[in-house]
């Protein structure tokens, strides 16, 4: 189940994307209360981050139309409102509301 409000990451660990971001996911975490990773093969990926949702099946991924990971989604009332595929600095930054997020990253990185 995802959280209704809040923003929903896609992941996998076999995503080179991914394994880029996994700090950044795991600063994301810590720093909002409404953040969740669903991972599509790996439940103990990001390391360090709580309560990953278990894909491996992609029941979820297929629900939401995910296409590629990493995907970043914000849902207000268990509804879309906007989504950024693969990494996306200003995307990000703009979904977290986190001004400085992944500054030491690439500005983009497709998924």
């Amino acid at each position: 189940m995802l959280i209704a409000d809040g923003l929903v990451v896609f992941v996998k660990y076999a995503c080179p994307t991914c394994t880029l971001i996994e700090a950044l996911m795991r600063e994301v975490a810590g720093r909002l209360p409404h953040f969740q990773v669903v991972s599509q093969d790996d439940p103990r990926f990001p390391a360090g981050v709580k309560d990953v949702v278990d894909d491996r099946e992609l029941d979820l991924s297929w629900l939401n139309n995910i296409e590629a990971t990493p995907t970043l989604i914000r849902f207000e009332k268990g509804r879309e409102v906007e989504r950024v595929a693969g990494w996306d600095r200003d995307g990000w930054r703009r979904l977290t509301g986190i001004a400085d997020l992944g500054a030491t990253l690439p500005a983009f990185r497709p998924g």
